[in-house]
């Protein structure tokens, strides 16, 4: 996926954001702040803390993953930061502008032209073809039909969808359905995509080449992407940086290397363990500084990779990005990594 400037101001950014559901939120707020556990709360106030102090920032052309198990607080905190439900406390930017603070009005303007979400349920028209149900947000924002239209072909033709624009959601798989759900969300163009569990309900292969066609389409159009997920592995496919979500709150954020070496509790741990870290990590995850090497390899290759490059030849391979030398690797690094593996 693509990686971001430290620099960058953000698209979107949460600053203490909370959400309780329930007739007292404050009260509720107030105790989870004196550290009452949510079991406590919920019996003294009949609240349920979603979402507790939440922070969160993503740069332009970022893939963010909030990854998380069932009840984690994810689904919730994505709405929030959509606006689909008002948050309890905290505020929500957007460009700079404050999400909260938007009249209907100029929350309609937003979603029009900045948001789109792609949900695990589809939401198709069943009733209207293809091609009209891409072009479904162009049709709200008035454009006319025959722009539309175009729009529409061309989007999807870039997921993969060209011949079917006149048939209906039923004659399709599900796997085409999610990617028709794909390009009604990318037809009007949006500078955020908001994802939340979109390809869980499909079988493993389909979501496979979901996953691959959004890495792909992520890397022609730069979009800023919040991705929700309850698998790891998926987060660790997709995301530039992952925040694992547990009670309503970020355990941490990271690469999905920072989160594999060194997981900052037990819980974050779990996840990582079994996760087979010689093909997940990259060269670029465990090099040194230097690279004189006449022998190179690209950033992104796997440490696994590297292990009959070494074996064959154990002289250090230079590391390389957009096609300058970034730093090396060497056996002796690789081995260690392979024992810690």
């Amino acid at each position: 996926m693509t990686s971001t400037a430290p620099s960058e101001t953000p698209v979107l950014s949460t600053e203490h954001v909370w959400k309780v559901f329930g007739q007292k939120p404050e009260r509720a707020v107030q105790l989870a702040e004196a550290g009452e556990s949510r079991s406590d709360i919920l019996a003294e106030t009949g609240c349920t803390i979603g979402v507790r102090d939440v922070s969160f920032a993503v740069k332009p052309g970022e893939t963010f993953v909030v990854m998380g198990l069932s009840g984690s607080g994810k689904s919730t905190l994505i709405r929030c930061a959509a606006r689909l439900i008002d948050v309890t406390r905290g505020t929500v930017h957007i460009d700079g502008a404050d999400f909260t603070a938007m009249n209907s009005q100029q929350l309609r303007e937003v979603r029009r032209k900045k948001l789109s979400m792609v949900f695990q349920h589809f939401g198709l028209f069943p009733h209207r073809r293809v091609i009209d149900n891409a072009c479904y947000g162009l049709e709200i924002q008035g454009v006319a039909k025959e722009e539309r239209h175009e729009r529409a072909l061309e989007v999807l033709g870039v997921v993969g969808l060209s011949g079917f624009e006149y048939h209906y959601p039923q004659q399709l798989s599900g796997g085409m359905q999610q990617r028709v759900g794909l390009a009604r969300a990318l037809c009007v163009e949006p500078e955020i995509l908001f994802f939340d569990e979109p390809f869980s309900a499909l079988d493993p292969l389909i979501r496979r080449d979901m996953q691959d066609e959004l890495i792909r389409l992520q890397q022609e159009m730069k979009r800023t992407i919040v991705f929700i997920t309850h698998d790891f592995a998926e987060a660790i496919k997709l995301g530039d940086r992952i925040a694992i979500m547990k009670d309503g709150a970020f355990d941490q954020v990271g690469t999905a290397a920072e989160l594999i070496r060194n997981p900052a509790t037990d819980y974050v741990r779990e996840f990582t363990e079994d996760i087979p870290k010689a093909k997940v990590l990259t060269a670029r995850d465990i090099m040194s500084s230097g690279g004189d090497s006449s022998r190179r390899v690209e950033s992104s290759a796997s440490v696994l990779s590297l292990v009959p490059m070494l074996l064959n030849d154990p002289t250090p391979i230079a590391v390389t990005e957009d096609g300058f030398v970034i730093g090396q690797v060497d056996k002796a690094t690789v081995a260690t990594f392979m024992d810690e593996a």
